[in-house]
């Protein structure tokens, strides 16, 4: 027969086994992330801009950042905001895309690795009690 004591700490043993597989999934994942591609500068988003010609309005897609990050097409020196893709569909307007998707996932992966670190940081506090 198991004591109750003998049963916490195999609930424990569990639990940080648990923590210590769920940090390393997500850390593998991450770096999968990572090694897929180009990822997005943080606070990058894909944004939908219409253009007007003579006859009609298109509409386009760019990289847009908070800050000026892009170097000009006229020159590299100058930065902009913005990052032309093109029409929807095009293969820069879906890499754009992509490399936003990676970014969201990789900053979510890091804040839950970060709070599964956080949640591993209490097991000593737990002897104490």
């Amino acid at each position: 027969m198991s004591t109750q004591s003998d049963q916490q700490k195999q609930d424990k043993i569990a639990r940080a086994e648990r923590l210590k597989s769920t940090i390393a999934a997500l850390e593998a994942r991450l770096h999968q992330l990572e090694s897929e591609g180009e990822i997005a500068p943080k606070g990058c988003c894909v944004s939908r801009y219409q253009a007007k010609g003579q006859q009609k309005a298109y509409w386009y897609y760019k990289l847009q950042a908070t800050e000026p990050i892009f170097p000009t097409v006229q020159d590299e020196q100058k930065l902009s905001r913005y990052k032309h893709l093109g029409p929807a569909g095009s293969a820069a307007h879906v890499e754009g895309v992509i490399q936003v998707v990676r970014r969201v996932q990789i900053e979510e992966l890091s804040k839950a690795i970060d709070a599964l670190k956080k949640s591993w940081s209490d097991f000593p506090s737990e002897r104490a009690e």
